[in-house]
């Protein structure tokens, strides 16, 4: 397989080092896959499993007192598998999106257990205290800046990493045989 970075998938995928594999075939079959591509609906997906992910991350901070940074390695994962699962994308973009909404994720997850937590302290409700937050989004980032630690910043990479990672498909020779038949 050419190492060349700047090769396009259909470019691997044609350029596969087994000598078991039909060049038109792969061919074939990446125009297949393409055309099976939808970058909004893994977009989509993307940001539901963000949303469900940062919302679970809350509540796992609410309720055990402890802000868990290994929960952004799973809201990461997840949002990357949903946009690969729905988006079916071989090319990078799915990768870019997958991991921008990761991040989305952490900190929606972040800023939703700090109101939380804040709700606690005063002893008001979390929903009313959270849209008092949200709403006012000054308030919110002066509340994210005030509860910043640079250990964020590591969790917050993971989850970017993975979100990107996972979101779109690399089909490897032993896959594309198998496809191939």
């Amino acid at each position: 397989m050419n190492s060349d970075a700047t090769n396009t998938p259909e470019e691997s995928l044609v350029e596969a080092e087994s000598p078991l594999i039909d060049p038109a075939k792969a061919e074939a079959l990446f125009a297949q896959l393409v055309k099976q591509q939808n970058l909004p609906l893994g977009l989509l997906a993307g940001f539901v499993a963000a949303v469900l992910g940062g919302l679970a991350w809350a509540a796992v901070t609410i309720v055990s007192g402890y802000q868990i940074g290994w929960m952004a390695v799973g809201i990461g994962f997840l949002v990357g598998f949903a946009v690969r699962l729905a988006g079916k994308g071989l090319t990078k973009s799915f990768g870019f999106g997958g991991g921008l909404l990761a991040l989305l994720g952490c900190l929606l997850g972040n800023l939703l257990a700090v109101c939380g937590m804040l709700a606690q302290e005063l002893q008001q409700p979390v929903l009313s205290t959270t849209l008092q937050i949200v709403l006012n989004p000054p308030a919110a980032i002066e509340l994210m800046k005030m509860t910043f630690s640079p250990m964020d910043l590591l969790f917050y990479g993971i989850a970017v990493f993975e979100g990107f990672k996972f979101s779109f498909r690399q089909i490897d020779d032993s896959e594309l045989n198998a496809m191939l038949g």
